[in-house]
This record gives C-alpha cells, structure tokens and sequence, in this order.
C-alpha cells in the first residue's frame, strides 16, 4: 500500500468511527422503548389518593439535542436519562384529571410520554423550580415518566400522582 492510499484508508476509518459516535450520541435520548427503572400500575381512583415515588432528578442526555421529541408543551432544556425513570400502567381515567408534579432539591424537569404517543415536557408549572403536568383527558395505557433537571445537576426528588 502506497502513502496516498494509506493516508485515505486513515481518513476514511476517522470519518467511519466519527460518524459512528456522532451516531450514537444522536440516539443517546429518553427512549420510551427501554425498560423502565421502576413499573407501577393504578386506576384513576387509586390516584385520588396522591402517591410519591423517590427518584434521583437527572440524567446525562440534554433534551434540546434530541430532535424525535416534539412535546406538546413547550420544550427547554433539561437533562434526562436515556430509560424512562418510571411507567405507569393506568386504567379507569375516564372523568378524571391526573396531576404529575416534583418536588426536589434542585432545578427539576419532567417529561412524559403518554398512551397516546405524546410527548409533554415542564420545567417550573409547580414552582419552587419544580415542574408540574397536568393531562385532562388521559388515555388508559401505559405512561412513560423521566425526571431530570434543567442544568445537568443531579438531586432527591420525590414523584407524585394524583387525580382530580
């Protein structure tokens, strides 16, 4: 193999393994196909009751890189893992309104992938730095819910549901 050669086979490798990591930083996004750290499941009057779940707000994967989410609320910066932090299997919803809130010890962010395939992201709804969403109809089925923070940093928080 002559220099020429030699010195494009290099770059092509360098393009070939850039590429690859590009790619995969690309995919490195919440992906409601991975298995949740944790599963629960509940009817709209077993939330009547609020419940909370300990979670660890953050993640390492910054949302405004992450082009396939499109919330139906507006979208801003947050860091999140690539696995949803928990999924709910809900069922009996009809006529009531489920409330998702955080509280923590830090900026958090919330995002949720519902039954119906949408997307809703918050970051403040519930003050104190703490997101809130609120769905007014939601479909029975499966919720997918990540609790990240808005500048990358990690803290306790506490996840809770409750229907109105």
């Amino acid at each position: 193999m002559n220099w020429d050669n030699f010195v494009k086979s290099g770059l092509h490798a360098a393009f070939f393994m850039t590429a690859l990591l590009l790619g995969g930083a690309a995919q490195a996004c919440p992906d409601w196909d991975l298995k949740a750290n944790e599963q629960h499941s509940g009817t709209g009057e077993f939330f009547y009751q609020p419940k909370s779940y300990s979670v660890i707000a953050g993640g390492s994967f910054e949302l405004t890189k992450c082009g396939h989410i499109q919330p139906a609320t507006d979208v801003g910066s947050g860091y999140f893992t690539d696995r949803p932090d928990f999924r709910f299997d809900i069922s009996g919803m009809k006529s009531y309104e489920l409330h998702i809130r955080v509280t923590s010890e830090c900026d958090a962010a919330l995002l949720i992938n519902t039954a119906t395939a949408t997307w809703y992201y918050d970051d403040d709804a519930n003050g104190n730095l703490d997101p809130l969403i609120v769905l007014t109809d939601p479909a029975d089925g499966l919720i997918d819910i990540w609790v990240g923070t808005y500048d990358g940093e990690y803290c306790n928080a506490v996840l809770e549901l409750e229907t109105f």
